[in-house]
């Protein structure tokens, strides 16, 4: 079979290390019963030992030449591979309903999307893993007071708990990234709901890390853009904090605070 060339554009880089790309698949056992979602197999080197587990597979790929190669090398997935954009797929549709595990080496330029997405489709997705790059993995398990700790810390461990499970050197891949890469595992926590409106809880977040660096006084404000905030709102004792230094559980406070305020404060 004739090997697919990466593609700079889709973010391609193959993993060549076969124990590595074991050690991944069998990040999946952390859920057993559930079938398996591959995102962006390439030329399958994960493929090859997932489909070894007693459970469905399927695989998802954009690159029309790696779909090609994949139908020649898997001819027992072939009505299992799904030629199309993840970012754009009804998951739903997958396993008909059915909860699934998601994994895969992921392309690096869209990792963040690709995890947004999974948030959107929590109740389907009890458990994520696979590989990425370092930078991203960090950031997704830091916990509050590192400098790693932001936005997608905190949508993440909202509902999910992270770990960071094994670093990967660059010289193990076809072509080599220039930077390290990670391998996570992700499993939904207990948490059903936040106890606060989630559209405005996305929103806090995003705002006050927009200003890392600024007090919370400062970094809100813009939530408030022509509303005229109760007196003493910007006092409390929390105000004085920058958003890397507040805890998923004090988000959802300042969460119900923000709203509160906006449900009651008029119009400049």
């Amino acid at each position: 079979m004739k090997q697919v060339r990466p593609k700079k554009n889709l973010g391609q880089h193959f993993l060549t290390d076969l124990s590595i790309a074991k050690r991944i698949a069998d990040t999946v056992d952390a859920c057993p019963e559930l079938p398996v979602l591959e995102v962006g197999p390439g030329m399958g080197v994960l493929t090859q030992y997932l489909i070894e587990k007693p459970r469905p597979v399927k695989a998802v790929e954009i690159d029309t030449e790696s779909v090609n190669y994949l139908y020649e090398r898997f001819p027992s997935l072939i009505n299992n591979i799904i030629g199309e954009d993840f970012l754009r797929m009804d998951l739903n549709k997958i396993f008909d309903g059915q909860q699934f595990v998601l994994t895969g080496n992921y392309p690096y330029d869209i990792s963040s999307q690709i995890f947004f997405k999974m948030l959107d489709n929590k109740d389907l997705i009890p458990c994520c893993t696979g590989m990425i790059q370092r930078e991203v993995a960090q950031r997704m398990a830091s916990s509050p007071g590192n400098k790693a700790y932001g936005i997608l810390s905190v949508m993440i461990q909202a509902w999910y708990n992270v770990e960071y499970l094994f670093t990967v050197d660059e010289g193990v891949f076809n072509p080599p990234p220039k930077v390290k890469s990670a391998v996570i595992r992700m499993t939904r926590n207990e948490t059903t709901e936040l106890g606060c409106n989630e559209q405005l809880f996305k929103r806090v977040v995003k705002t006050v890390f927009n200003q890392r660096r600024k007090m919370l006084r400062v970094s809100m404000r813009p939530l408030f853009a022509g509303i005229q905030v109760s007196e003493g709102f910007f006092n409390h004792d929390i105000m004085t904090r920058r958003p890397e230094q507040l805890s998923i559980a004090e988000f959802v406070d300042l969460t119900n605070m923000v709203d509160e305020e906006l449900g009651t404060s008029e119009p400049k």
